[in-house]
């Protein structure tokens, strides 16, 4: 068989092996991303948190506010607030040997940003120099630092608002107030007295009860002379159990104990005087939707040392001003996560280019980042003019912030969420992803209208305000009528609300109960724009005024009224 003959090829010259590699493309150009948004001064590059504690009374706090904004604006504080929620706290009830230790352990960067929030007096700064605008200035430093960590917040809050309640026990209040009012923090288990502070958490709530704290079945039983008890229970949520100390509710014993249903406050240190750990048995960590950074924890109390705070059966009485506060710090918490989400939302659009044009230059784009601004201005403002009534010690400031802190924690909170969605919304891809701070912020601002008494408990405590308490819608009336005369639409939705509440006045329980969430927005709302009319430019505040209460308002946001200058209204959130 005769072989084929070889086949013919080309007479070409054989190419230079350089040459015949693919020519070198770049596949990974990063273009088009906004740069890190670090190293900024939260609170100078947000005017309107300046202007308010100015307007305020805590002008005096300027230097302090700006380097705590300094702080936390800094790469490097940013990237504890990542780490702690990143790397959750994790529970250990025993030892390897057997032992009960009951200790949660946290990432280092949590105890970052604990400390220096205690350092500048986030927690109780207000009580360590109080003063005109002390409740301002401290209510800005803590709002700072909740716009960038805010899981760190609640143990901070319930210490600041531990101190009226403690002062129901004034031998008690003597050793520890002090403690709580140090800049001092150590986040290890020790005596207290041998630390440099001491942070005070709460452990109310029980599985059968919820917000009913009277259907508490905690018992107390005294062993002592001194208000000692030993108390027996389970708490369904005890927030931040780390805590050197813990306010909790119980059923008293003894002939003083007061009727049934009537709980006792008490307070158990987590460690004693002398060293020893008191039975605190944390039975699990909770798994919540966000403040991922702080734990919330089952407790179990079995023969655990309490000391009498305030009146026997009277428990109640005893932390109402406690509750007061912790409810107006939901409002500075949901407050800065507003500011947090156009912050955000408006260095992206900044930086961001599509369609040919930067984002913030494209009208739709505008309109919605405008209207989250107005959003976060009003809130800001009902913050701080809510701070200011707990500076001012007279019987109208106290009648009003008792209605004020209500209404406003039910409507600043119950509208984080949505917008925490639309800032998130902005940023696209990016703002869906735990990369970004806006993914862990939409999870957060739920937490901020359940804590403290969720949507209903709050709507029917103002309904209870305004019947026990007449003097405290007076002082809400004449706060309305410092704007009385200054913009129509606000005129006519402040006569709406006093025909409702009128109507409502003469309605029977249930039908109040069911009108009771219409009526604290409607109060909500004149709050907000009479302190925009007040303290905003006019064209800020004719928008907020137009897209709240007029004819064509909007369910959602970016529904301005034609002609608002939204560049104006965004120029507000920048630094000038």
């Amino acid at each position: 068989m005769t072989a084929s003959p070889p086949a013919t090829t080309p007479d070409v010259a054989t190419p230079d092996p350089a040459q015949r590699q693919p020519a070198p493309r770049t596949t990974h150009q990063v273009v088009n991303q906004p740069p890190e948004r670090v190293d900024v001064n939260e609170y100078l590059d947000f005017p309107v948190l300046r202007e308010a504690v100015h307007a305020f009374g805590g002008d005096w706090g300027e230097e302090r506010l700006v380097e705590a904004g300094a702080h936390v604006g800094t790469a490097a504080f940013q990237h504890a607030a990542e780490r702690a929620n990143i790397h959750e706290p994790v529970l250990h009830t025993h030892d390897r040997r057997g032992r009960r230790l009951d200790e949660v352990e946290y990432d280092p960067a949590y105890h970052e940003v604990l400390a220096a929030a205690v350092e500048r007096g986030a927690h109780t700064g207000a009580w360590a120099e109080p003063g005109p605008g002390a409740n301002v200035v401290r209510g800005a430093v803590f709002s700072l630092f909740s716009q960038v960590e805010p899981g760190h917040a609640c143990p901070v809050s319930m210490t600041h608002a531990a101190v009226p309640s403690l002062r129901h026990a004034p031998e008690l209040a003597a050793v520890w107030e002090p403690r709580l009012l140090s800049s001092g923090y150590d986040g290890t288990p020790a005596a207290p007295g041998d630390k440099p502070g001491v942070l005070v958490g709460m452990a109310m709530t029980e599985k059968q009860g919820g917000s009913d704290v009277r259907a508490n079945t905690t018992a107390a039983v005294p062993v002592g002379s001194d208000g000692t008890s030993l108390l027996t229970g389970h708490k369904w949520f005890c927030s931040a159990p780390m805590s050197d100390a813990f306010l909790v509710l119980a059923q008293a014993g003894g002939e003083d104990a007061g009727p049934p249903g009537s709980p006792t406050c008490f307070l158990v240190p987590r460690v004693l005087e002398d060293g020893t750990r008191n039975a605190f048995r944390i039975q699990r960590l909770k798994d919540k939707l966000g403040n991922r950074s702080n734990a919330s924890a089952e407790v179990e109390l079995d023969g655990t040392v309490g000391y009498l705070v305030g009146e026997p059966g009277r428990g109640v009485r005893t932390i109402i001003e406690m509750v007061s506060r912790t409810r107006l710090d939901c409002v500075h918490g949901s407050a800065a996560g507003m500011r947090q989400g156009v912050a955000e939302a408006l260095w992206h659009a900044d930086h961001r280019s599509a369609f040919g044009a930067h984002l913030v230059d494209q009208p739709a784009m505008t309109a919605v980042l405008a209207d989250l601004a107005l959003e976060s201005e009003a809130a800001t403002l009902t913050s701080m003019r809510l701070a200011a009534a707990y500076d001012a010690e007279t019987d109208a400031e106290r009648a009003f912030r008792r209605l004020a802190t209500a209404v406003s924690k039910f409507w600043v909170c119950q509208r984080g969420p949505h917008h925490a969605f639309e800032a998130m919304e902005c940023l696209g891809g990016n703002g869906y992803t735990e990369a970004f701070p806006l993914a862990r912020r939409y999870r957060e601002q739920p937490v901020m209208a359940i804590w403290e008494g969720s949507g209903n408990v709050i709507a029917l405590d103002v309904l209870r305000a305004m019947a026990r308490e007449p003097e405290s819608v007076e002082a809400f009336r004449a706060e309305l009528g410092t704007t009385a005369g200054a913009h129509p639409a606000l005129d006519a939705h402040v006569a709406r609300t006093q025909r409702l509440l009128t109507e409502l006045a003469g309605s029977d329980d249930g039908a109040q109960q069911a009108q009771a969430r219409r009526v604290v927005e409607s109060l909500a709302v004149a709050l907000q724009a009479s302190l925009m009319v007040r303290h905003a430019p006019s064209g800020s505040a004719e928008a907020f005024v137009a897209a709240r209460l007029g004819e064509d308002r909007g369910a959602g946001y970016g529904v301005l009224p034609a002609g608002t200058d939204c560049r104006a209204v965004l120029a507000r959130h920048r630094r000038r």
